[in-house]
């Protein structure tokens, strides 16, 4: 046991030390930070190129012009459909829009242009022109559109979820996002680090230096030293991040939304019904943020974290053991990552959908694919029943892939320049000397 604590405090500490840990764990937030804020700046300042539609109307409906949009700008023209076309086929950046006169019974729209159109150009004309026509109609019909639009219904379904304690309040679009990050961190965090145990086995097989380790300590206990010790400095870089990452997005809360902010602590009793009942997009993220229980998803997160990367990185382990290059890996690498990357697309298209149906409860009991599929469950609510089996589940498949990797990997670690085949696995498996 001694053994294995120094092998772990060794792998640990020589990481944590180094300079591109140190970097990584500090750069990481200010970079996703950073994106985020890049990406929402240049979605409110839009394009600096914004193109001109030269629109020809044989319809009469548009003569009073259509409006301009930050996405595209509109010119009536008086030339002739041909005339208006010689001039796209010598300016590579036009377009030209032809209205046909049966546009109200079945004519199409045309857009001529040299180069395809985005579909923010698309959808603003078809927008514009579909709410233009659709007044025309039904001014035609006698139908007054703007007393039509005032008596349009704008619901928001606002969830609560019911407890012994009582009500209190929650927030699906929260749930969703959390349980994304949680199951995408899951996902990187099992192909980096388990990778990382991969090839610090081979490098070490490779070098030789393995000879000299294995003479003083049992090839089980260097497997789960290294495992554990990467394990250790990959919770550590999660947990940072996560610390880096809420304050940064605290602070950037605060500073964006500073007034919203004030808003939302004005909704106290006895604060004035007209104060509590205003709200905005700055007021709506911190309210969603607090319907989060981060006291129990956190807690929660770290269990699957480090009970599916004990998992996967023993098999990784394993097949380190029994190659001698990278290159030697990939053939060993589709059965044990094909789990995970099934439940990571399911997880996006399926299980985010429908939380409580038996697909997603048996995704999230395997152990093979629970990490991830119990990360995006628990954000809606998960029984502790089906947690406490999921954990349980973990726990027992970690002991037995440890197992089997141990006994692949104290034949193999001494194996070299031999191609290995899933058939000479099972004879290393079955192996008892």
């Amino acid at each position: 046991m001694n053994k294995t604590l120094l092998i772990i405090k060794r792998e640990y500490s020589s990481r944590v030390k180094k300079k591109s840990f140190l970097l990584m764990t500090f750069l990481v937030p200010m970079l996703i930070i950073g994106m985020y804020a890049l990406v929402i700046a240049l979605s409110i300042s839009g394009g600096d190129n914004v193109p001109t539609v030269e629109v020809i109307d044989d319809s009469g409906i548009f003569t009073k012009g259509l409006e301009d949009k930050k996405a595209v700008k509109f010119h009536m023209s008086t030339e002739t459909l041909d005339q208006a076309k010689q001039k796209i086929i010598t300016d590579d950046g036009a377009f030209l829009l032809h209205i046909p006169k049966n546009i109200t019974t079945g004519g199409n729209l045309e857009l001529f242009s040299q180069k395809k159109a985005g579909l923010s150009v698309i959808s603003t004309i078809e927008n514009q022109l579909n709410d233009q026509v659709r007044n025309k109609m039904l001014e035609d019909a006698g139908i007054d559109a703007a007393t039509l639009d005032n008596i349009k219904p704008d619901f928001s379904v606002i969830s609560k979820e019911l407890t012994i304690e009582g009500e209190k309040d929650t927030s699906s679009g929260a749930a969703m996002a959390v349980g994304f990050a949680a199951a995408i961190l899951i996902y990187m965090s099992l192909f980096i680090y388990g990778i990382q145990v991969m090839r610090g086995i081979i490098e070490e097989k490779t070098s030789r230096i393995v000879e000299v380790v294995i003479s003083s300590v049992r090839p089980f206990q260097l497997m789960m030293g290294k495992i554990i010790g990467i394990g250790l400095v990959g919770l550590t870089q999660f947990l940072l991040w996560i610390i880096l990452s809420g304050t940064l997005m605290t602070v950037a809360t605060n500073f964006l939304f500073k007034d919203k902010m004030n808003m939302v602590k004005s909704e106290m009793p006895g604060a004035p019904q007209q104060m509590a009942a205003q709200s905005g997009p700055g007021t709506d993220i911190v309210k969603a943020i607090q319907t989060v229980e981060w006291n129990y998803i956190l807690p929660v997160f770290i269990i699957f974290f480090f009970g599916g990367y004990m998992l996967y990185s023993a098999l990784f382990a394993a097949v380190g053991s029994a190659v001698d290059s990278d290159t030697e890996t990939q053939q060993f690498m589709l059965p044990i990552t094909l789990p995970l990357l099934f439940t990571y697309i399911m997880s996006f298209s399926f299980i985010v959908n429908n939380p409580d149906s038996s697909l997603s409860f048996w995704l999230s009991i395997i152990p093979f694919t629970s990490p991830i599929a119990m990360m995006v469950r628990l954000p809606f609510g998960v029984p502790m029943w089906e947690l406490g089996l999921s954990i349980i589940l973990l726990i027992m498949g970690f002991i037995f892939t440890t197992w089997v990797a141990s006994r692949i990997y104290r034949v193999g670690i001494l194996m070299y320049g031999k191609k290995v085949s899933f058939k000479e696995l099972g004879k290393w498996f079955m192996y008892n000397g």
